[in-house]
């Protein structure tokens, strides 16, 4: 009787695994977004939580290998929630496989630990949505340290 529900049990589990391999397979397609990037200005160190400085930037990779996206929107926001710089004053077109880049420089503490980006995105056709991501770097003494925060999606506007 155990034997059956093991066999059961793994009949049941292949399937489910099978269907999330091909899930996976079909990436999510989309005619824009608006993307929430975390991003740290600075990170805390020790036991007495001393400020680590860092550089942001904030990469956007259009990985559709056809179609251009647009971005509409590249804003920066402190710890708070309050907006320190619009990066872009016009739309940017990003070609099939091109990207672009915005950077915070090291700077005392601005932006904070809890700063992030917004970043909108747009498409005249149903495409492959953009790789947004931060990527923090900051060096002191012999001491260096690097990091990623891929953005999330928090509307679709398809």
């Amino acid at each position: 009787m155990k034997k059956k529900y093991a066999v059961i049990f793994l009949a049941v589990f292949a399937v489910f695994m099978v269907s999330q391999v091909q899930a996976g397979d079909n990436p999510k397609l989309s005619k824009g977004e608006t993307v929430y990037v975390a991003a740290y200005s600075h990170i805390y160190i020790g036991h007495k939580g001393k400020p680590y400085n860092l550089t942001i930037t904030l990469s956007i990779r259009n990985i559709d290998p056809s179609n251009p996206i647009t971005i509409t929107k590249v804003d920066y926001f402190e710890t708070q929630g309050k907006l320190l710089k619009n990066f872009i004053t016009e739309p940017v077109i990003l070609g099939p496989l091109a990207s672009t880049r915005f950077i915070i420089p090291l700077q005392k503490e601005a932006g904070g630990s809890g700063a992030n980006f917004i970043v909108k995105w747009t498409s005249k056709k149903i495409s492959n949505p953009p790789i947004i991501e931060s990527i923090m770097i900051g060096t002191q003494s012999q001491q260096g340290i690097s990091f990623t925060s891929r953005g999330q999606v928090i509307i679709d506007q398809n």
